[in-house]
């Protein structure tokens, strides 16, 4: 199976819209900006200078009442009274970034007021997502009055019943979407429930357990203001509900925007002791004291990662342990445990994903199927989902990776799933449509997991690819990429770069900023990292810039030294050695248009010939042009067999136009496509076409003893008569 079908690229604004725009140039003028950065504040909903100003300084944004969130008030005092009382008290969380960071803020709140408390976070691999009745039941033998979800709970009906009839209390803090009945318990504080008048729906669950730290902040110092209290609150745990927040991939507007800004300061200008030690771990090449600057992307894909990996592997309260230490020898210790661990987390999801990635390429049926599903006995139930996530970019497909467990009780029969979807099929009703075949799922709208059975495992596969089906207008799901606007070379400087800046925090609803420069030259591309990622130089005018293209090799781009392209990518700044450098950090790349347009024409031409249809007023020249010599066929057999010694076998056509204008033998397209179709037809070399799109041909060695007889080809001499008749 190819990679994914080309991707569509949604430009907000073309380069002329941008210029021509008086919104834009107002405010480029007002606030002394960049003319892109004014068409970015644009589209991020900004009508004038002022908006914008406000935009940039999260002027917009402000935190709520707590007591605005249904049960709000309830669960404080029922928290608060259960410290005076000396209950014992147990968060139970989740494992994941947003778990770890609500149970680490929770804990220590809890403790600093005086409370008997402690945590308990479920092994992912053995008891999964949420509560348990074995669970539940060492709690209570441990002495447990009260529990405390916090990211979880709200789908816990059977569980809140267990608990009460343990004689145990509960209080439910969670962000997940509710289904029609809530757990029976003393208070149930999540904003999505319908009857929720708090006016801001997507915090995520550390958010939650942030507002309720704050609601009983007030309650504990009636004397001081509402504001007082809250910024108690968010100058002692702000950098960790950024950390959650940023993590669980919620929207970064409205409460969000200034949750995660403020947060995103903190870290950076005075780090917390467990933060400082992760950062250091992570950074081993940094100068003492030398300021990072942390953004969102880098809590996203640097730090949370590492967090993440201690509860897919091993387990997450080694992470909470770390955000909990204030001693920063021990603090060292585990930040480089949670290093090590995800290094082996790596490690594991690369041996998975090469495992995918070769099932998926070998076997033609995928290509039919609009959702990727797989099964294994050995992969690691904690590592699928990232890799899943990484199948549907490549493939631009939803896909669902499924592991069964060998374990005694079910001896292999039944598998735990995670998939990830692409836009346009909601995975959560797509589960739902297939419920009956399932044990348990649940999940968000791209991201979801579940339990099957093997029995089930076929009739689940058919179903949920004919549900699939009815979401794509076409027979298969076509990516797309939102670019903000088109830059020109001009665009391309320092001041440009550092501006992007002001917009943080990037996330959902205001994402990191892709733009498209069009026409630009392919002046080189290579390999690195091994060969998995690709780097270019690319020109226009008096631009050169650095351009890398990460997780695409070379070979898959199927663009060469001289292409004409157009590129989609983030305009970044690359720091080294304490040199700054811009680069283009490319999400997709593709011929432009006049060189599309070119080829394109070359392959219909080729159409034309092979299915008999006329080509009037061929000068000698074209002919000459398209009808294979014996010295072009055995210039491109030479270079095909000196490529099989090397042990490369696959090609595209464009490739193998490359390979010939690099050794002197510039040939267009047509004739290229006739010669190979020719070894096919004289046996000459085995010839195996495994990729229509991309026109891709695997060819193998075959040992004969005379010369090839042209005279043998109908297909040269059919295409010989076309061009001989047809000269002008």
């Amino acid at each position: 199976m190819s990679a994914k079908k080309k991707t569509i690229w949604d430009v907000k604004a073309a380069r002329r819209q941008v210029e021509e725009s008086t919104a834009a140039r107002e405010i480029a003028d007002g606030l002394k900006l960049c003319l892109p950065t004014a068409q970015l504040l644009i589209n991020r909903g900004c009508r004038n200078a002022d908006e914008a100003k406000d935009f940039l300084e999260n002027k917009t944004d402000r935190l709520y009442d707590p007591f605005l969130m249904k049960d709000m008030r309830c669960a404080a005092e029922q928290l608060l009274s259960g410290v005076a009382a000396g209950k014992r008290i147990v968060i139970y969380g989740d494992y994941d970034v947003d778990g770890v960071t609500s149970v680490s803020i929770l804990y220590m709140y809890l403790l600093e007021i005086g409370a008997t408390v402690n945590f308990y976070i479920p092994s992912r691999i053995r008891e999964g997502y949420g509560m348990t009745e074995a669970a539940l039941c060492q709690l209570k033998e441990d002495g447990c009055d009260l529990i405390v979800t916090v990211d979880t709970g709200i789908t816990a009906i059977e569980e809140a019943k267990i608990i009460r009839s343990l004689g145990m209390k509960l209080i439910v803090t969670d962000h997940h979407a509710c289904h029609t009945e809530v757990p029976a318990a003393l208070a149930v504080v999540n904003p999505r429930q319908p009857e929720c008048p708090y006016p801001f729906k997507e915090l995520a669950g550390v958010g939650v357990v942030f507002k309720l730290l704050c609601a009983m902040e007030i309650l504990r110092f009636p004397e001081r203001t509402v504001l007082e209290n809250i910024r108690c609150v968010s100058d002692a745990y702000m950098d960790l509900v950024a950390m959650g927040t940023v993590a669980d991939v919620m929207p970064l507007r409205d409460e969000n925007r200034l949750i995660v800004s403020r947060g995103l300061h903190m870290m950076e200008t005075a780090p917390r002791t467990s933060i400082a030690a992760l950062l250091d771990a992570v950074n081993t090449d940094a100068k003492p004291h030398q300021k990072r600057k942390i953004t969102s992307s880098y809590i996203g894909y640097t730090i949370a990662p590492r967090i993440n990996a201690a509860g897919r592997i091993r387990s997450a309260s080694i992470a909470v342990e770390l955000l909990l230490t204030k001693e920063r020898s021990q603090a060292d210790v585990l930040a480089k445990e949670l290093c090590q661990i995800n290094q082996e987390r790596q490690l594991e999801e690369n041996k998975i994903m090469e495992q995918a990635f070769a099932r998926i390429d070998g076997d033609e049926a995928f290509v039919h199927d609009p959702v990727i599903v797989l099964t294994d006995e050995s992969w690691h139930h904690g590592i699928i989902g990232i890799v899943a996530s990484r199948i549907a970019e490549k493939y631009g497909k939803p896909c669902i990776l499924i592991s069964f467990d060998n374990g005694e009780e079910t001896k292999g029969d039944i598998g735990k799933g995670s998939g990830r979807s692409v836009k346009g099929m909601n995975l959560v009703e797509a589960l739902t449509h297939c419920a009956d075949l399932l044990i348990k799922y649940g999940g968000h709208e791209l991201a979801a997991g579940l339990s099957v059975g093997r029995s089930n495992l076929a009739a689940f596969r058919r179903r949920i690819n004919d549900y699939a089906r009815g979401c794509f207008s076409e027979k298969e799901p076509v990516p797309v990429l939102e670019a903000e606007c088109e830059l020109i070379p001009a665009d391309i400087h320092m001041t440009q770069a550092a501006e992007l800046y002001r917009l943080e925090p990037f996330g959902v609803s205001n994402p990191m900023p892709l733009f498209v420069m069009r026409e630009m030259r392919l002046s080189s591309i290579s390999g690195v990292g091994g060969g998995k990622h690709a780097k270019m130089t690319l020109t226009k005018d008096a631009l050169v810039i650095t351009a890398m293209f990460f997780r695409r090799a070379p070979k898959e781009l199927d663009l060469y030294e001289g292409d004409s392209v157009d590129v989609l990518f983030q305009l970044d700044i690359n720091a080294y050695q304490n040199v700054k450098n811009l680069q283009f950090i490319v999400k997709d790349i593709r011929l432009s248009d006049t060189s599309a347009l070119a080829y394109e024409k070359e392959q219909q031409l080729y159409w034309a010939l092979s299915s008999g249809e006329s080509q009037l007023h061929w000068t000698r020249q074209e002919a000459e042009s398209i009808v294979p010599s014996r010295e072009d066929l055995g210039a491109l057999y030479n270079l095909i067999k000196k490529e099989l010694r090397m042990e490369h076998d696959t090609f595209s056509v464009r490739s193998l136009c490359n390979l010939l204008q690099n050794a002197g033998r510039d040939m267009r397209y047509v004739k290229v496509q006739y010669m190979i179709r020719i070894f096919q037809e004289l046996n000459i070399l085995g010839v195996e076409k495994i990729e229509d799109e991309r026109e891709i041909y695997r060819f193998k060695y075959i040992y004969v003893k005379i010369k090839a007889d042209l005279n043998k080809s109908n297909i040269l001499k059919k295409l010989r008569a076309t061009c001989v008749a047809e000269k002008a």
